[in-house]
C-alpha cells in the first residue's frame, strides 16, 4: 500500500481488514518522513517503510493514495516489478490505455488493464453511481451538477483545520487556515482547485472528463459547479439530469432503490432526504428528493451524499481489487 499514512490509507487498512481481503504478506509504503511510525493492522501494529523500488519486489497488487506525483513516480515501477496498481491520484485517469472503474457502473473495463487501474475523482464515483441505473432505461442528454465537498476531500490535515478552526471561532478568535486557501470554519467556498481560461476549476473538469469515460458517453453534455462547505466529511450533489423523453419520477425512484451502492432515503411529508451524517463511515451513498423539474418535462432533480473517504475513494478501491481477485464482496 503506497500513501498508508494518509486519510484514504488509514481507510483502506480497515477497509482491507473488514472486508477479510485475501492477503498473505502487506507492506505499508509512504514518505522518508514516515518511515518508521506504525499504524493498526488485524489487532497489532504495521511498520511503514520508505517507498524504494525494491518494497515492490514480490508485490502482487499496489493500492496507491499518495498522490499524482508519487503515482508517476512510483506506478511504473511497481509495474515493472510485475504488480497491478489501483491508482486514487489524477495521474492516470484520463490515460485512454488506463481504465477508469465504478464497479458497479464498468466493471467489466477491469480486465482492459495494463498494469494500472485508475480510481475515479470522489465526486464522479457518486455521481455515476446515480446516473447508471437511469442511463441504463432512458439516455442522458444532459447533467448540471453542483457539489458541496466536505473537508475531508482535502486530507487528513484539512479535516484537523476545520475541527480546531471551528473551536476558533465558538471562542470568538478569527480563523486563519494554513492548509486551505480560506478558513472553512462557519463558512464555504468555491473549490480551490487551479481555474483554466474558460473559468472552470480542476475539480469540476475531472468530474465532466471522467463521467463521459465511465459511462462510454464521450458526448455527454455535463457542466458542474464544486464548491467547498464547513463538513467534516462525506460530499453531497444536487444533480439535474435531462432524458432523452420524459422519466417518471417513481420509476427512476425505483431504479435508484434498487441499485446497487445506493440507498433511498426520502420522505417528502417530514421532509426528510439525505444528509452527510447519514452516509459517514458507511458504504452506500444515499439519495432523495428525486423529483420532476418543473421547467423542463424531461429533467429530473435527485440529491446524494456519500463518504469521500470511504466510496468516494478507498472502498472503491478495494472493490476493484476484489475484481480483479473474483473475490466475493461482503
Amino acid at each position: 500500500m503506497l500513501g498508508a499514512t494518509g486519510a484514504v490509507g488509514r481507510e483502506l487498512l480497515e477497509l482491507l481488514e473488514e472486508r477479510r481481503f485475501p492477503i498473505a504478506e502487506l507492506r505499508a509504503l509512504a514518505s522518508a518522513r514516515s518511515a518508521g511510525t506504525t499504524l493498526p493492522w488485524q489487532g497489532s501494529s504495521l511498520t511503514v517503510q520508505e517507498c524504494c523500488s525494491e518494497a515492490f519486489d514480490g508485490v502482487d497488487l499496489v493500492l496507491a493514495s499518495a498522490g499524482g506525483s508519487t503515482s508517476r513516480t512510483w506506478a511504473p515501477a511497481a509495474v515493472a516489478a510485475g504488480a497491478v496498481v489501483i491508482d486514487n491520484s489524477s495521474a492516470f485517469r484520463m490515460d485512454p490505455e488506463v481504465p477508469l472503474v465504478v464497479p458497479e457502473v464498468n466493471p467489466d473495463a477491469v480486465w482492459s488493464h495494463s498494469g494500472v487501474i485508475a480510481n475515479p475523482n470522489c465526486t464522479t464515483i457518486l455521481l455515476t453511481l446515480a446516473l447508471a441505473p437511469l442511463q441504463a432505461r432512458c439516455p442522458i442528454e444532459r447533467v448540471v451538477v453542483s457539489t458541496y465537498q466536505s473537508a475531508s476531500g482535502a486530507g487528513a490535515q484539512a479535516m484537523e483545520e476545520l475541527r480546531q478552526l471551528s473551536r476558533t471561532v465558538l471562542d470568538g478568535g478569527t480563523p486563519r487556515s494554513s492548509v486551505l486557501p480560506h478558513s472553512l470554519a462557519f463558512n464555504l467556498f468555491l473549490h480551490n482547485s487551479p481555474i483554466d481560461a474558460s473559468g472552470y476549476c480542476e475539480e469540476e473538469r475531472k468530474m465532466i472528463r471522467e463521467t463521459r469515460k465511465i459511462m462510454g458517453l464521450p458526448d455527454l453534455r455535463l457542466t458542474a459547479t464544486c464548491v467547498r462547505v464547513p463538513v467534516l466529511r462525506a460530499h453531497s450533489e444536487m444533480v439535474n439530469i435531462s432524458f432523452r423523453e420524459p422519466f417518471p419520477v417513481q420509476e427512476a425512484r425505483d431504479l435508484l432503490a434498487a441499485a446497487p451502492g445506493v440507498d433511498l432515503i426520502e420522505d417528502f411529508e417530514a421532509n426528510r432526504f439525505p444528509m452527510p451524517t447519514d452516509v459517514t463511515g458507511r458504504d452506500p451513498i444515499a439519495v432523495g428528493r428525486i423529483r420532476q423539474d418543473c421547467s423542463d418535462p424531461t429533467s429530473l432533480e435527485l440529491w446524494l451524499c456519500g463518504d469521500q473517504i470511504r466510496k468516494g475513494a478507498a472502498l472503491n478501491a478495494v472493490q476493484i481489487a476484489e475484481l480483479l481477485l473474483g473475490a466475493p464482496s461482503p
